[in-house]
């Protein structure tokens, strides 16, 4: 059976909805096209439900350039009109095509109007949600373009509770709002509102109504990602860094390793006079930075990690993945550090159990730090 639809007598246009159209692309930049074609599936629901129609007897024709706005329904020519919402009497159907014969379809051309406030709220709804799923989609992109690297965000607000003490902070990240968690804010540190911060994004979560940023001042990547700006020879892949591991604000060590024998990975790391790994201490703030060789040989490793104690011999149980390490008496403080930090730290680099011994086997009444520190693994490598 033949379509024949009449659609030259005169063109439906609606001006004013493509000029809405055309202000919500701008403003929030969803593509006219795309909600065209959500307010076309609106528009054929309600025919579905209003004529119990099929998806082919209805014809939309939205052109943004020439203001068309116009719906079809295909109407069966009958001779006697059992069912009126589907069927057209073939004297009807000659008054809009003189050739129309029984068992033809003609292509009624519907009032908007007749789809009344179901089908006009139906297309509102859907225009609303395609506009939440496109900024949410932005919202996505926008952040998965800024994962696993250093952004700078403008502090909007700061929580503090009755003793005024520093809690939350809410950041403008991109178009939306990301909270830095009073965990991931180094300590002593001071931030104030309107101040304009720098914060790794750790991941992104899609959950909920949009998604959300993770983000932290104290991620180990935080220095991670300093360093691949500061040294080109991270950047092409040259170094690489194997672990790091952190106490924000107060001590950082980093395990690197040059894939090229001619270039020193700890050197190029340090820079000229120190000029690279100055920046990068410049950046966190006087954070002290240890840069050491990373080696398979755990021995070696150990050794290099209780950096900046010399270290005399090192003993390791395979196993149980100990070890002990002999130091001279005078450095047996600075290979323990300050509240055990130093060995801290190389336990989390190395992810081995570190025991720190003097040479002479004897402890001053002096050395009553905790000589050992479990490793923790999910800090140690990157």
């Amino acid at each position: 059976m033949k379509s024949k639809n009449e659609k030259s007598v005169q063109t439906n246009t609606n001006p004013e909805l493509y000029e809405v159209l055309a202000l919500i692309e701008k403003e929030k930049g969803i593509s006219a096209e795309y909600m065209i074609t959500q307010i076309k599936r609106a528009i054929r629901l309600a025919c579905k439900k209003t004529y119990n129609s099929s998806d082919d007897d209805i014809l939309i024709n939205m052109d943004a350039e020439t203001g068309v706005f116009e719906v079809f329904l295909n109407k069966e020519v009958v001779e006697e009109v059992e069912n009126p919402k589907n069927e057209i009497h073939l004297d009807e159907a000659r008054k809009i095509n003189a050739l129309a014969r029984v068992g033809d379809k003609i292509g009624i051309r519907l009032d908007t109007k007749e789809f009344g406030r179901i089908a006009a709220q139906k297309a509102k709804n859907i225009i609303r949600q395609g506009i939440r799923d496109s900024e949410k989609g932005q919202a996505l992109a926008e952040y998965q373009s800024k994962l696993q690297d250093i952004v700078t965000v403008n502090v909007e607000h700061i929580e503090r509770n009755e003793e005024g003490q520093v809690g939350d902070i809410t950041v403008r990240l991109g178009k939306s709002a990301a909270i830095l968690p009073k965990k991931e804010q180094v300590p002593g540190e001071v931030i104030n509102e309107n101040d304009r911060i720098k914060v790794y994004v750790v991941d992104i979560k899609n959950e909920g109504k949009e998604p959300h940023a993770i983000i932290s001042r104290t991620h180990p990547g935080f220095v991670k990602k300093l360093f691949e700006t500061e040294v080109p020879e991270i950047f092409d892949g040259t170094i690489e860094i194997k672990y790091i591991s952190r106490e924000a604000g107060s001590r950082t060590k980093i395990a690197v390793y040059s894939k090229d024998e001619n270039v020193d990975a700890v050197g190029a790391c340090i820079g000229p006079k120190g000029q690279r790994v100055s920046t990068i201490v410049e950046a966190l703030n006087g954070e002290k930075i240890d840069i050491v060789e990373y080696s398979d040989d755990p021995v070696k490793f150990i050794s290099a990690a209780l950096s900046p104690a010399e270290v005399i011999s090192v003993k390791v149980n395979e196993g149980e993945k100990t070890s002990t390490a002999v130091v001279p008496d005078s450095q047996l403080s600075l290979a323990i550090g300050k509240s055990g930090q130093n060995v801290r730290l190389a336990a989390k680099l190395t992810g081995w159990k570190i025991d720190i011994n003097p040479q002479s086997g004897f402890y001053g009444e002096d050395k009553a730090e905790e000589k050992a520190e479990e490793p923790v693994e999910e800090s140690a490598e990157e």
